[in-house]
C-alpha cells in the first residue's frame, strides 16, 4: 500500500499483492503416477476456469470442477510428492525447494518432451499449449492484483463506465467530482431507454464530505458524513417535466414542490430548477426517491490493467454504497454494500468508449452513449465472478455458474468468505436445478425473464466457526445426523435445505437476465440484483429491476451451447483459484526448450 503510514483509528487492509520475480518463469505442471509421467497441456478450445461465491442463480450457485481444488492460504496442506510436483525455473536460479533439485533439470525437459509428444494428438483437437507466465506468482482470486486505499484518496473526477440499472428501474449514468477543500459536485444523468440514449432529465448536486472511521460493519469500507448545500434539475424533454411533476403529485406534502415547477407548454430547454436548497430550508427530493446516502460508504481500489504489447496501465476505482431495492426504503436505508464502481477520469481501463463522452459532459450537455454490443440470451458454458463480489448484510463471494442449454439445467457454486479480498473462506454452497425458457420483461427493457428450480443443494464449511455452528443445529435442519467436518462437502437436499444458513428447499425464483459484450469483446452475464432485505425473488411482485455485477463468460466469447457437453481430454492443468486462463505459448516452444535442455547437458 503506497502512501506511506495509515493514521491511528484506521484498519490497515490492503488487498493481496502478487509477489514478483525479476524474470519471467516457465511453470511445468507434471503428475508422477506408478507407472507413467504426463505434462498437462492447456487445450486453447477447452480452457477452464474455477471461482467462488451463495438459491437460484442469483444467491447460492456454483459450477462443477472436474477436478477438486487444491486448498490455498498459509495454512492449507500441501500435495503429497507422490501425486504433484512443480518445477520452476527462473532465469539465473535454482530450482525452489519444493520443486526439481537443479541437477535433474535436463531429465526432467527430456520427461516433458516424450510426454509432449504422446499428448498432443490428444490435445491437437483443442489445440494443446504450454501454459507461459511472464512473471513468478501465484494465481489470484481476482484477474489482476487489488490495492484498496484506506483512507480514500476522493479527490479527483469519477465517473460511470457505462449504463448502470437502479432498481426501479433507473437507467443512468454518474460523474462525480470531489475537491481537496472536501466539497463535492456530483452529476447524475437520467434517461428514458436502458442504452442511455434519450436523457430524460439531468441532476446537479453539491456539498460536503467528512471521512469518518473504518467501517465496522463493512469490512475494507470507510464510513463518511454528507451534507447537502443544492440540488438542482434540468429537464431534457417536455415528457420528462411531465413525469417528474406527476410523481411529485402523488403526496400532499410535495404538491407544494410540483407547483415551483412549469408547466409543460412552458417548458424551456437547458433551464435550472431548484429541489434542494439548505440556505432556503427546502427540500423536494425525498417525492422523487433522492438520497445521497450513497456517500456514507467509500471504498477505494487500484490494479493494474494487463495490455498486449504495453505497459500495465492503472486503474482506479471507486466503490460507494449500494441503492436499497425498496423504493420506500431508501430514504432511511445506510448502505452496507456497494454500486457498480466508478473509475477515475484519470485512470480509467481501456478502452472505454463512454469514459470520455461521460467526463466532458454537465447537466446542460447530458452525454449519450454509443450502443453495446446486445448478444442474445442462449444460456451456456460456465460464467465466473471476475473478481470478489460485495453483498448487502456484510457478504463477500464470488460465483461459478455452469448453464446446460439443451435441457434447460443448471448448477453453481457460492464460495462465501469473511474478507473483502476474498482470501479467507467461511462455507461453499454447491446448488442444482433447472429454468424455464426465457421471456422479453415488460418492465425492464433489455432483460428477460426466467423461473429458475432449486432442487439440490450441498453445503461445505471452510472455517471453525461455520463448522460449529453447524455442529450445534438441529440435525433435521441441515444435513441429517453425524458430525460436519472441516472441508468436507455434506448434501443437505433430504433436510429440505439448511436452515442455519437459510437454504430452503425446493425452493423458485424469479429471474432477470442480460447478456453483453463489452469493448473487449468479452461475454458478460448480468443476474437479477439481490433483494436487499435478504429476502429471496419467490413471487412475480419480486422479481429484480436492475442486475448485481456482471459475470463473465471463461471462454472468452459466446459460442453455442444447444448441444449436449461434449468429452474434453484428460490432459489439462488442474483449475486455477480465480479468473480464466492466462495467455499461452504454442506448442512449437517446445524446440527452444529442447535447444536449452541439450546445452545443460554440455
Amino acid at each position: 500500500m503506497a502512501g506511506g503510514a495509515v493514521p491511528a483509528g484506521w484498519a490497515h487492509r490492503a488487498g493481496e499483492r502478487a509477489t514478483r520475480n525479476a524474470g519471467g518463469c516457465l511453470h511445468l505442471f507434471w503428475q508422477v503416477g506408478p507407472m507413467s509421467a504426463r505434462l498437462h497441456l492447456q487445450p486453447s478450445a477447452a480452457r477452464r476456469v474455477s471461482a467462488k461465491g451463495g438459491a437460484g442463480p442469483g444467491q447460492l450457485l456454483r459450477g462443477t470442477p472436474a477436478r477438486r481444488q487444491r486448498p490455498s492460504g498459509p495454512g492449507a496442506p500441501r500435495p503429497p510428492p507422490s501425486h504433484a510436483a512443480t518445477l520452476r525455473r527462473c532465469p539465473g536460479r535454482p530450482a525452489s525447494p519444493d520443486g526439481m533439485p537443479a541437477a535433474m533439470l535436463p531429465y526432467a525437459w527430456v520427461l516433458m518432451l516424450l510426454g509432449a509428444h504422446s499428448a498432443e494428438a490428444a490435445g491437437k483437437a483443442g489445440g494443446g499449449h504450454l501454459r507461459w507466465e511472464p512473471r513468478c506468482q501465484q494465481p489470484l482470486t481476482s484477474r489482476a492484483p487489488v490495492t484498496a486505499l484506506l483512507p480514500p484518496r476522493l479527490e479527483g473526477p469519477w465517473i460511470s463506465t457505462g449504463c448502470e440499472v437502479r432498481p426501479g428501474p433507473e437507467f443512468l449514468t454518474r460523474s462525480y467530482t470531489f475537491f481537496p477543500s472536501r466539497l463535492f459536485r456530483a452529476y447524475q444523468f437520467y434517461y428514458q431507454d436502458p442504452l442511455c440514449q434519450e436523457p430524460a432529465h439531468s441532476l446537479v448536486i453539491k456539498g460536503k464530505i467528512r471521512l469518518r472511521r473504518a467501517s465496522w460493519v463493512t469490512r475494507g469500507a470507510t464510513e463518511a458524513d454528507y451534507h447537502l448545500h443544492k440540488v438542482g434539475i434540468v429537464f431534457h424533454s417536455r415528457h420528462a417535466l411531465l413525469d417528474i411533476t406527476r410523481r411529485l403529485n402523488w403526496t400532499q406534502a410535495s404538491r407544494d414542490c410540483a407547483q415551483q415547477l412549469p408547466p409543460a407548454q412552458a417548458w424551456v430547454p437547458e433551464a435550472l430548477y431548484e429541489l434542494l436548497s439548505a440556505r432556503a430550508g427546502r427540500d423536494c427530493t425525498a417525492a422523487l426517491g433522492f438520497t445521497m446516502h450513497e456517500l456514507s460508504l467509500v471504498r477505494m481500489q487500484r490494479r493494474l490493467q494487463p495490455r498486449p504489447r504495453a505497459r500495465p496501465q492503472l486503474v482506479e476505482e471507486l466503490y460507494l454504497g449500494d441503492i436499497h431495492t425498496n423504493w420506500a426504503e431508501r430514504w432511511h436505508y445506510r448502505p452496507t454494500g456497494y454500486q457498480r464502481p466508478l473509475q477515475s477520469a484519470l485512470h480509467h481501463a481501456h478502452p472505454c468508449p463512454a469514459c470520455s463522452l461521460i467526463a466532458r459532459s454537465d447537466q446542460h450537455h447530458p452525454p449519450v452513449l454509443p450502443a453495446p454490443t446486445a448478444l442474445p440470451l442462449h444460456l451456456g458454458g460456465r460464467w465466473v465472478s471476475p473478481g470478489c463480489e460485495v453483498r448487502p448484510a456484510v457478504l463477500f463471494l464470488t460465483r461459478l455458474f455452469t448453464f446446460h442449454g439443451h435441457n434447460r439445467s443448471w448448477e453453481g457454486y457460492y464460495h462465501h468468505f469473511s474478507d473483502p479480498a476474498c482470501r479467507q473462506p467461511t462455507f461453499t454452497v454447491y446448488a442444482a436445478g433447472r429454468y424455464t425458457k426465457g421471456t422479453p420483461s415488460a418492465k425492464v427493457p433489455g432483460g428477460t425473464e426466467l423461473v429458475f428450480h432449486v432442487t439440490e443443494a450441498r453445503v461445505t464449511p471452510m472455517d471453525q466457526v461455520t463448522m460449529a455452528m453447524l455442529n450445534v443445529s438441529e440435525p433435521s435442519s441441515c444435513g441429517g445426523p453425524g458430525a460436519w467436518s472441516l472441508g468436507t462437502e455434506r448434501d443437505v437436499t433430504a433436510t429440505n435445505g439448511c436452515l442455519p444458513l437459510g437454504i430452503r428447499l425446493p425452493h423458485v425464483e424469479y429471474e432477470l437476465f442480460k447478456v453483453e459484450q463489452d469493448p473487449l469483446g468479452q461475454s458478460l452475464l448480468f443476474i437479477g440484483q439481490r433483494p436487499t432485505d435478504g429476502s429471496s425473488p419467490d413471487t412475480p411482485e419480486k422479481r429484480p429491476t436492475s442486475y448485481q455485477a456482471p459475470l463473465v463468460l471463461c471462454h472468452g466469447a459466446a459460442r453455442d451451447f444447444s448441444k449436449p457437453p461434449q468429452h474434453r481430454p484428460l490432459l489439462q492443468e488442474p483449475l486455477n483459484s480465480g479468473g480464466c486462463w492466462p495467455p499461452v505459448a504454442p506448442l512449437p516452444f517446445l524446440l527452444l526448450i529442447r535447444g536449452l535442455a541439450f546445452l545443460q547437458r554440455l
